[in-house]
């Protein structure tokens, strides 16, 4: 699927939280600069979020409520090893009735659970490249409801 703009970023993610359900896990995968975060604040906007949405890089993740759901955004880019997860107490988060969205999972691999739903995000010319890979039946549902099958 070609996303030619940010302001269509923005419209997926709004679809994206509009389709959401929990828990649930979703592990975004791309280059430096391929959108990953501009979705997660697209989508916890279209929650209801109104404050900032940084970019969890330094701290590994940030925590969201919004109508009583719990989002929790990873961003794995630093991570040494993936044990160190075990260290954030990744168990505690998952635990939760949460939507969990990891950037780089590939980092975290072995330690990570499998994900509901993959979006595998490109550079194509000025727009992005969206790839949906789904693992579960919950991921199915998401990405049929936000229009991305």
């Amino acid at each position: 699927m070609l996303i030619p703009d940010e302001a269509q970023m923005m419209a997926l993610g709004h679809r994206l939280a509009r389709a959401l359900r929990w828990p649930l896990v979703i592990h975004l995968q791309g280059p430096l600069g391929a959108g990953k975060t501009t979705l997660v604040r697209a989508l916890l906007r279209g929650l209801g979020h109104r404050g900032p949405v940084p970019s969890p890089t330094y701290t590994l993740v940030e925590s969201y409520q919004s109508g009583g759901r719990r989002v929790h955004h990873f961003d794995l880019y630093r991570l040494a090893d993936p044990e160190e997860l075990e260290l954030i107490g990744l168990r505690d988060y998952l635990d939760e009735e949460a939507v969990c969205l990891f950037e780089w999972p590939e980092r975290g691999e072995g330690v990570l659970p499998r994900a509901d739903l993959e979006l595998r995000i490109s550079p194509r010319g000025k727009g992005r490249e969206l790839e949906v890979v789904v693992h579960t039946g919950e991921g199915e549902a998401v990405a049929r409801d936000a229009g991305l099958q």
